[in-house]
């Protein structure tokens, strides 16, 4: 399982088929005032009544010895307080006089005839939220105007220091570390048109989903499967990916990130596809595990998904305000364990015993890895922090959360294993039998209501996800 600002869940029917082409249109999507609702609350967050907050969107880079540049993707922070989508801009919030301000390219005529115009002032003023448009070459006067009338002990609030815009004093009132954590708290609750944006990004995915698993018995190679995904979301207006599709067949589904999507399918016992669209910047995180067949190959990969999806639905169901995640995460972890015991791949002691001896938590039947706090804990707000602690934040109405167990079994971590004083508790002649399984996981985005949750993925899984296999045939 897995927090993030990405979306939510409960299962809304769509009543949608691979052939629905209603996507509402981003104008039809956009939601008016939301970036200045956005900075304010960034400001609540802060406890700041002065201030500038001052943030650089992504700026446009081209591929090293290239004159290509890179694909453009913005920075999620700016995005919050912007809504706008275009590569070099920047943005001020000025606290005291509740003023956003976004600062656009300069017109560059040589750039403007092989490439295309920027963003104009009149554009961006028309088409975003913002109070006034300004371009970039008035940003280091506006900056230093600022920094001449500021209020005594007011801060120039920014999220990274190497941000700071050239030319200006040495010497700045820079607040580098209050920021990002404040961004982090107010983002982590979504508003009405956020969650809008997380539902289509769902619902395209769950198109996609559903293409695959109609198409699987005609597909060779983990390529196809990952082809057709894009093709299904560029096809329904989303043209970005929430993260690296992951469509990895047999043994690549035990590599949690594995992204080569280049294998065979030949006589591979499933595929474990993690993958999500992106809409306005929002992100689905959709996870489906099945076989090629629509039937389960054999026991082994029948009780592993079994036991996988019911660590979910226990989850999913605990899920509303005032849950701490953490005991998802040990709710999820006891179901593990108890079904391990079962299938005999854990053996030798108590439920107790086995949890405490760290066997249930090596990397062969991972769920969610440990956080180093030590490392990163002095950088990260609780907000940002893996949400399976105590100190992390109690589930809010408005949050939304990925619920994603998986159990995964893999010969490097079998082979280390071997070596623990754990090893005792693992059947690794059983444990053997799962490898070519490769790992199972199950994932939803969830959305915190007031009266518990809502299930946000739109993809088939369980028997109808089977039934859409057998179907296709």
């Amino acid at each position: 399982m897995r927090s993030g600002s990405l979306a939510s869940p409960a299962k809304t029917p769509w009543g949608i088929s691979s052939s629905t082409r209603s996507t509402p249109t981003r104008s039809a999507l956009r939601s008016p005032g939301l970036p200045k609702q956005h900075a304010r609350n960034v400001a609540r967050k802060l406890g700041a009544s002065h201030g500038l907050i001052f943030l650089a969107g992504q700026p446009t880079i081209n591929l090293r010895d290239s004159d290509q540049a890179r694909p453009f993707r913005q920075r999620r922070y700016f995005y919050y307080l912007s809504g706008v989508d275009e590569p070099d801009c920047t943005l001020t919030y000025d606290i005291a006089l509740d003023l956003l301000t976004l600062y656009v390219p300069d017109f560059d005529l040589h750039r403007a005839i092989w490439m295309g115009p920027t963003l104009s002032r009149e554009d961006a003023q028309d088409r975003y939220d913002i109070d006034r448009v300004l371009y970039q070459s008035s940003l280091k006067p506006e900056l230093e105007s600022w920094l001449s009338q500021r209020v005594q002990n007011s801060s120039l609030y920014m999220v990274h220091e190497s941000e700071t815009p050239d030319g200006l004093p040495t010497e700045l009132p820079l607040n580098t570390k209050q920021l990002m954590p404040a961004m982090d708290a107010a983002r982590g609750v979504k508003d009405e048109y956020e969650i809008r944006m997380i539902r289509q990004a769902n619902k395209v995915s769950g198109l996609a989903h559903r293409r695959i698993l109609e198409r699987i018995q005609k597909m060779t190679n983990e390529s196809e499967i990952e082809g057709l995904f894009l093709d299904t979301c560029f096809s329904h207006g989303a043209r970005n990916q929430a993260y690296q599709i992951i469509a990895a067949s047999g043994p690549n589904a035990a590599v949690l990130h594995y992204d080569r999507n280049n294998e065979s399918l030949h006589k591979k016992p499933l595929v474990c596809l993690d993958a999500g669209a992106e809409w306005n910047c929002y992100a689905s995180d959709v996870t489906r595990t099945f076989p090629l067949t629509g039937e389960w190959p054999n026991q082994y990969v029948r009780d592993i998904y079994k036991l996988v999806e019911r660590m979910q639905e226990e989850c999913i169901k605990q899920i509303r305000r005032g849950t701490r995640y953490l005991s998802l995460h040990d709710l999820a972890h006891d179901i593990a364990i108890d079904g391990l015991l079962a299938i005999g791949v854990l053996k030798g002691g108590k439920h107790a015993e086995i949890r405490a001896s760290g066997a249930s938590k090596s990397s062969i039947m991972a769920m969610h890895p440990d956080f180093d706090h030590e490392q990163y804990g002095p950088v990260l707000s609780p907000y940002s922090l893996s949400p399976c602690t105590v100190s992390a934040p109690l589930l809010e109405e408005g949050m939304v959360l990925t619920v994603e167990p998986g159990l995964y079994f893999s010969p490097l971590a079998l082979a280390n294993a071997r070596k623990q004083p754990f090893a005792k508790y693992i059947d690794f002649d059983v444990a053997a039998k799962y490898v070519p399984i490769g790992g199972v996981r199950i994932e939803d985005d969830i959305l915190v209501t007031a009266n518990g949750y809502e299930n946000l993925t739109t993809a088939p899984k369980g028997d109808e996800m089977l039934a859409i296999i057998r179907g296709s045939s």
